[in-house]
């Protein structure tokens, strides 16, 4: 039986220090920051957080996150962000900030999209909208939990693939613009959803779907095109 998580809702308002650790190029445009948060109160996978940034002059940015790791990394974070043209907190990140440099975080924040790892999970994202789903990924693997996961990633090309290097035998990569030798490439389709659909585990699955609205629009019409019953699909948009 799957572990249960510890998550402390009481101090999830509060805003704390969070200094960066270690930075991690994933692609030319995706990178991954490592936080020491001390006081951290947990959170499922799936979830996210809020980020201040304040300057000098006291003007302040905040924006939301979705968490990359998974619960088990105790006193630590760690978020993946683009590098998005024009973006005042991802472009601080991507070109001023170093290892030791700190922010504010609030959270964790909603628990809709949370995979506490108590039931087969199908996740579906594209581009930067993999982050959560490798939350609940890297979960699976360090708890050895034996409920099926599944993960299918749309990416534009393998060097724009997000944590490439950690993907198994249950992940299948779709690719948009540019493939390996010998893959097709295409928008994720029925033939991607179908077979997974087709031989689910007992109990059916539970859907998680990441990605921008016109990918989570499409990605949930697959699914229940091909048997996914609406009210077990769970979306989480962005831009």
């Amino acid at each position: 039986m799957p572990g249960r998580i510890a998550v402390s809702g009481q101090t999830a308002a509060t805003w704390r220090d969070a200094t960066i650790t270690d930075i991690r190029q994933e692609t030319p445009h995706a990178t991954t920051f490592r936080f020491a948060v001390p006081g951290w109160p947990g959170h499922l996978p799936g979830q996210h957080l809020m980020l201040r940034l304040t300057a000098a002059d006291g003007y302040v940015a905040q924006r939301h996150y979705s968490i990359a790791s998974p619960p088990d990394d105790t006193g630590h974070i760690e978020l993946t962000l683009d590098h998005v043209e024009g973006g005042e907190v991802s472009g601080w990140f991507h070109t001023v900030a170093a290892p030791g440099d700190t922010v504010e975080v609030r959270g964790p924040l909603s628990g809709f999209f949370a995979w506490p790892g108590d039931r087969p999970a199908l996740l579906v994202g594209a581009g930067s909208g993999v982050v959560p789903l490798m939350s609940m990924l890297r979960h699976h693997r360090l708890r050895g939990l034996d409920v099926p996961l599944r993960l299918l990633v749309s990416t534009r090309s393998p060097e724009e693939l997000i944590y490439a290097r950690e993907y198994g035998a249950e992940t299948t990569a779709v690719f948009t613009r540019g493939a390996p030798e010998g893959v097709a490439v295409g928008r994720l389709a029925a033939a991607h959803v179908a077979p997974l659909l087709a031989a689910q585990p007992p109990g059916g699955w539970e859907a998680y779907v990441c990605g921008s609205n016109g990918f989570a629009e499409h990605a949930s019409r697959l699914l229940v095109e091909a048997g996914q019953p609406v009210d077990r699909i769970r979306i989480e948009r962005f831009g």
